[in-house]
């Protein structure tokens, strides 16, 4: 009787049991997916990190390349050098041409005075000296500085300056003395006519010429052609062909007969 009337003991009821299982598999599930949604995401975080690391590589690739092509320091040295070099070269072949240059012009006559030099020994004409006769022929008009003589071509008196001498047309006319060429001009009343510098002071010019041999600044010897006998000026039209031979010291006229030999 005392045994039935204990208290009876707790026994959890079925249905809060299986509750309690099906609240611990929710849980586990949330968990798994929650995992799954998660592992999910790293993988595509690792994904995104690689693809802008990738993009990033390729940004820097072009970068690279430029800077791998862009000279160096010892590309700089050499290329200065090698145009160092040029510039040398053509310094040193414009230096050579210069001298060149230089070498012939000193090797050839500038002008009267260095001609002049050249032939110091030969141009020294004095009073002692004596003149050749520049062409073969008569006296037509005689030197007179002192007194009118008459010019039969002009009709008229007048001093005369040189002597004029007949030749024939095509004869030759040589140097008197030797000297130097120093001018050669036309004029109305003497042709063409030849300027010689004997040295001493002395000139002589030959008038009335045609086909002239020499040039300006020509050292011509005695007996040198310098032309030949031509077709007289108006103002000689009637004396004919001939020769105008006038002689000057320190630029006044002189008598050429005082030194033309006999």
């Amino acid at each position: 009787m005392n045994e039935r009337q204990q208290t009876p003991r707790f026994k959890p009821k079925r249905k809060n049991r299986g509750a309690a299982v099906a609240a611990v598999l929710c849980f586990v599930a949330a968990i798994a997916i929650v995992g799954t949604y998660t592992f999910k995401d790293y993988r595509e975080s690792q994904r995104e990190i690689e693809q802008m690391e990738l993009a990033q590589a390729k940004k820097q690739e072009p970068k690279d390349v430029l800077e791998d092509s862009k000279p160096t320091n010892t590309d700089m040295i050499i290329n200065e050098k090698e145009d160092t070099l040029d510039n040398i070269a053509e310094a040193a072949e414009t230096e050579d041409t210069k001298e060149e240059e230089e070498k012939e012009t000193k090797s050839k006559p500038e002008s009267n005075t260095e001609q002049t030099a050249g032939q110091s020994n030969a141009v020294n004409f004095s009073s002692d000296s004596k003149l050749l006769w520049p062409v073969e022929g008569t006296l037509l008009m005689n030197y007179s500085m002192d007194k009118t003589v008459y010019f039969s071509t002009l009709d008229q008196f007048k001093y005369n300056p040189a002597l004029v001498i007949s030749g024939e047309k095509g004869d030759q006319v040589i140097s008197s003395a030797p000297g130097i060429v120093k001018s050669i001009d036309k004029t109305a009343e003497t042709g063409t006519t030849v300027n010689v510098d004997i040295g001493g002071g002395y000139e002589l010019f030959y008038g009335q010429l045609n086909d002239v041999k020499v040039k300006t600044g020509d050292y011509v010897d005695s007996k040198t052609v310098l032309g030949y006998v031509g077709d007289p000026t108006i103002y000689y039209s009637v004396e004919g062909c001939n020769v105008y031979f006038e002689m000057r010291k320190d630029g006044q006229p002189v008598n050429p007969m005082d030194f033309l030999v006999e």
